[in-house]
């Protein structure tokens, strides 16, 4: 089953979430559902639970390789270096910011199997752990910008929202037309 994804304003979205005490039945098909919902959103590369509507720390990634990942209770327990990149996030949608984050981090948490595991990953994978992070800890991408970036990436969010309520309301096909009564 395919979860609409919740994007900014959806005060879930600024929630923290609560960590997994238990891997069982309910949660693993929560996670194949998490997939679903990931692969129908088109273009992301993962997706963490509270975007789904659901307070747990949960995220799921492919990046690309058809290797689907999931894991349970994530942190980073180091970081290195600079990346400048630039991010997007499935809850904002159309909306990418240039931003820095460490290139390389240790992240540790628990997997489907319910063992600790630990992930090193550099650049677009590190960028991509800590985004998720940041979504099971209620913090989205305008939280991480400068004041500066966080007034033009807002403004620019409002143009894309309002061109998209645009086109929504335009007639989807001939059904539409106007009838001229004599």
């Amino acid at each position: 089953m395919a979860y609409s994804i919740r994007t900014f304003g959806d005060p879930v979205l600024k929630s923290k979430a609560a960590p997994i005490t238990d891997v069982d039945g309910k949660l693993v098909r929560l996670v194949d559902d998490m997939f679903t919902t990931l692969y129908d959103s088109g273009n992301g590369i993962a997706l963490a639970a509270p975007q789904i509507g659901v307070q747990k720390q949960i995220f799921v990634w492919d990046l690309g390789e058809g290797d689907q990942q999931v894991i349970f209770n994530p942190e980073i327990v180091e970081s290195d270096g600079e990346w400048v990149y630039d991010e997007g996030c499935l809850s904002i949608p159309g909306l990418y910011v240039e931003m820095v984050r460490p290139k390389t981090v240790l992240m540790r948490g628990v997997d489907i199997n319910g063992e600790v595991v630990e992930r090193e990953a550099d650049e677009l994978e590190a960028r991509m752990y800590q985004h998720e992070l940041d979504h099971l800890h209620g913090v989205l991408m305008f939280d991480r910008m400068t004041s500066d970036q966080r007034k033009e990436a807002m403004a620019e969010f409002r143009r894309i929202k309002e061109a998209e309520q645009a086109e929504a309301l335009k007639p989807a096909d001939s059904r539409f037309r106007r009838l001229r009564l004599k």
